[in-house]
């Protein structure tokens, strides 16, 4: 949640800093503004995204409220008692393990181990399971930073079209000053909503996809050791150069 401690810390300094010039905080919501930013926005991004990968940035999108929690030093944990029991009581003791695995990733490479599938066709079918994974989150976040590329551009047309309106209103100042409004503000919507949303979450959601892969390499890294024998030290010393980048 700290990320979004980030968020309200921005929005807090620019609300303050309006207020410090005596400005009214009611002078930055507009909502002819607001609609042609985030509509025109949405539309174009919509326009060149397939529909699964919409509803794959969503489902990320919930990522940043409810973190997947991958405890790295945990695994490791798990993999050294695995590797233990392996040793004792042979690989078809870890099959109950495997039946009660919730992690996907963990609960696949377990049966396999139990299977007594090859180590490096486990290994094979493992690292294509990550690479295909990581390119299927990374549409995700490619939305998001469509959405910040979009954003300040689409900010620029509302600027216009404000501008446009004000050009009707000269003889009007009430009108002239609502339309040059609407023009500073349509700016404002666009950068602040591609800086300080769109492409942090982009980059946000990329950070948790590498500890994903990050938390799926070292488990993948132990279940191979077990499958060759070694036991807790030597397994130990396989994932601890993954837990170092924690």
């Amino acid at each position: 949640m700290i990320g979004w401690v980030g968020l309200l810390l921005a929005l807090g300094c620019i609300a303050l800093a309006q207020r410090w010039h005596g400005g009214s905080l009611l002078t930055l919501l507009d909502g002819p503004a607001f609609l042609i930013v985030v509509g025109g926005t949405l539309g174009a991004v919509i326009l060149q995204t397939p529909t699964r990968y919409l509803k794959q940035a969503l489902i990320q999108l919930g990522w940043l409220f409810r973190p997947e929690r991958l405890d790295m030093a945990s695994q490791a944990l798990r993999l050294e008692a695995w590797a233990l029991r392996g040793r004792q009581y042979g690989l078809l003791a870890l099959e109950e393990l495997s039946d009660q695995e919730s992690e996907p990733f963990t609960r696949k490479g377990l049966t396999m181990l139990v299977d007594g599938v090859e180590v490096e066709h486990m290994r094979e079918l493992l690292e294509a399971e990550i690479t295909i994974e990581q390119e299927r989150n990374e549409h995700g976040a490619r939305v998001f930073e469509s959405l910040g590329g979009y954003s300040p551009t689409i900010g620029i047309i509302g600027a216009v079209m404000g501008l446009i309106q004000a050009m009707f209103s000269l003889e009007a100042p009430a009108e002239l000053g609502a339309g040059i409004a609407v023009a500073f503000v349509a700016t404002i919507y666009g950068v602040g909503l591609a800086n300080l949303f769109y492409l942090p979450v982009a980059n946000r959601l990329r950070t948790l996809h590498y500890h994903q892969a990050l938390f799926q390499e070292m488990t993948l890294e132990g279940l191979l050791g077990i499958a060759h024998g070694d036991n807790a030290t030597q397994l130990r010393r396989r994932l601890q150069i993954y837990l170092q980048g924690e």
